[in-house]
């Protein structure tokens, strides 16, 4: 017997466990690595869209819990998680520094953007307006939290590695069965996976397909995040993360020529040095049409729960979501109707009347 059965191992998965490690409380995980989209982020935080200087939705509360998150989760693994990196914003023309210093004087704004334009100095980008600089941004490196906290959950031996199947769910009122494991809830948090659960198929969960590149350019000697139609995002040893790619229809995880070529022609239009393509990845980002998680407990099955839906900001989404969730099912404590699951009730009855 456990306390919990989570299925799924990208960020939402890792974040629930962690939160249920923090608090004591038994688990047991099923992945099977089918899902991308964490593997291959490219691990930003960063509070601010970019696009139109605008907070990102629940930004701030997020960051501050999400920052000491992984800085526990080092100590625990003993690894470099989190890259203190700055983000600069490339501006286009004088129109959009000035809109710059018109958002960093709201007062949601200004905690996070600098009001001191960066002038250029790498001939590497042309960048002749410079930039505006956010603060307190950086880089997870999804990737080894992935595979580390992977290895150490089979240290412990929690971890099944298989595709969960449904059919061998065993649902009681008090508790779930699966191949002799027996849980009082089980949480999916299998990101565009969900797609294929028979329990919560009928949310509107939107896959979004991304694709990046990673380029070696010795000439760039870059240290920031440079944000233009694209991000750079250095990775060390010459090495940056180009990206990323939107594509609705494409639910493959199978990288493009298309998107390769739509990448480094953005790419092109700014940066001035040689550089040699290494790697080309892709992803279903789980998305959601209003633009929030997917959290909360299934309407008939009481001891069925979601955590999904974090779109491109997983690193910043998962660990506040996640304790959300935990203080709904432990502690009777509400979750915001803008990430409950509740708001698409209707939905399921009219789909399964």
């Amino acid at each position: 017997m456990v306390d919990y059965l989570v299925v799924g191992l990208g960020l939402a998965g890792i974040s629930f466990c962690e939160v249920l490690e923090q608090n004591h409380t038994s688990f047991m995980v099923i992945s099977d690595d089918s899902q991308t989209s964490s593997n291959v982020a490219g691990g930003l935080y960063n509070p601010v869209i970019l696009k139109r200087f605008t907070l990102a939705w629940d930004a701030k509360a997020q960051l501050d819990l999400a920052i000491p998150f992984y800085n526990k989760l080092e100590e625990k693994l003993r690894t470099q998680l989190d890259y203190k990196l700055s983000v600069l914003r490339r501006f286009a023309s004088i129109e959009e520094q000035n809109m710059w210093f018109e958002a960093a004087d709201k007062p949601q704004l200004a905690h996070f953007l600098s009001t001191k334009i960066i002038a250029n100095k790498n001939s590497a980008i042309d960048a002749p307006f410079g930039y505006g600089k956010v603060l307190y941004t950086g880089r997870i490196a999804t990737k080894k939290l992935l595979a580390t906290y992977k290895n150490y959950l089979i240290e412990k031996d929690m971890l099944l590695q298989e595709t969960c199947q449904f059919n061998q769910l065993n649902i009681g009122q008090e508790q779930v069965t699966y191949k002799g494991i027996t849980a009082k809830h089980v949480v999916f948090a299998t990101g565009y996976g969900q797609s294929a659960n028979p329990f919560f198929s009928y949310l509107p969960l939107n896959g979004t397909k991304g694709e990046l590149l990673t380029i070696k350019a010795p000439d760039l000697k870059e240290e920031n995040v440079i944000k233009s139609s694209v991000f750079i995002i250095p990775l060390g040893n010459d090495l940056y993360r180009i990206g990323a790619t939107y594509k609705w229809k494409d639910k493959t995880n199978i990288p493009t020529e298309e998107s390769r070529m739509e990448l480094l022609e953005k790419l092109n239009t700014f940066l001035k040095c040689s550089y040699e393509v290494v790697d080309h990845v892709a992803g279903i980002r789980p998305t959601v049409a209003d633009r929030r998680p997917l959290v909360g407990r299934h309407p008939e099955y009481e001891n069925l729960y979601a955590l999904n839906g974090f779109g491109s900001r997983g690193v910043m989404t998962g660990p506040k979501t996640a304790m959300d969730l935990f203080e709904f099912i432990e502690n009777g404590v509400p979750l915001s109707k803008e990430i409950d699951i509740a708001r698409f009730t209707k939905k399921y009855y009219a789909v399964n009347s």
